[in-house]
């Protein structure tokens, strides 16, 4: 379950990277912060799951 959880915030932080880079690109000021709000998702899922892992071991 915890590797999903690691798998669903890896591909949040890539998606949200890759929409802040279009979004930038294109001067689509929404778009890049929509990227980065999901990149921060990620991140956030992340840091839950390492949180985890710690205190189960």
């Amino acid at each position: 379950m915890a590797g999903d959880q690691k798998a669903k915030g890896k591909k949040e932080q890539a998606k949200g990277k890759a929409k802040e880079v279009v979004g930038r690109a294109v001067g689509n000021e929404r778009m890049e912060a929509e990227g980065r709000m999901e990149q921060s998702k990620g991140d956030a899922r992340q840091a839950k799951e390492k949180t985890k892992d710690t205190f189960k071991h």
